[in-house]
């Protein structure tokens, strides 16, 4: 698995603890930045990383900014993504189980390092389900390529 990774200023403490995490589970990864902790835009970090997910260059992608509001919103404008916005690991792992979530997003203000570190271990562990699911997630393609 490779992962694409980025924050805007928000988001810089958290984005090392899952670059960290990444390490530790020996998970290739892209880091797009930010590294500064002056005001930057978050779609400026949140279009490239999903780009790169729906490219193919990546496998998945995580994003994280003050509320991850901002962020997951960005990155759901670039086709193909399903983008979800998680703070507690049941989503985490529901996102991943139920939606086939290919990009995370976290908010920092929201959220310790630790409990960000567990719901990110088990958004890049837990497989998609298929199944009753998949089904529901087609229908989610089918209407956005329609859109062309």
């Amino acid at each position: 698995m490779k992962v694409a990774i980025a924050s805007d200023h928000g988001g810089v403490n958290i984005r090392q603890e899952i670059i960290n995490l990444m390490k530790d589970m020996n998970i290739e990864y892209v880091d797009l930045g930010c590294e500064c902790s002056t005001s930057v835009d978050y779609p400026d970090y949140a279009v490239p990383v999903a780009e790169k997910v729906a490219n193919g260059e990546v496998d998945r992608g995580i994003l994280i900014c003050g509320t991850g509001i901002g962020m997951s919103i960005a990155a759901n404008k670039v086709k193909g993504i399903r983008c979800a916005l998680v703070h507690d690991m049941f989503s985490a792992r529901a996102t991943r189980e139920h939606n086939d979530t290919n990009v995370l997003a976290m908010g920092e203000r929201v959220i310790g390092p630790g409990l960000a570190r567990a719901i990110a271990e088990i958004w890049l562990t837990t497989p998609f389900e298929g199944g009753r699911h998949e089904s529901r997630v087609c229908k989610i393609t089918e209407y956005e390529n329609a859109l062309g």
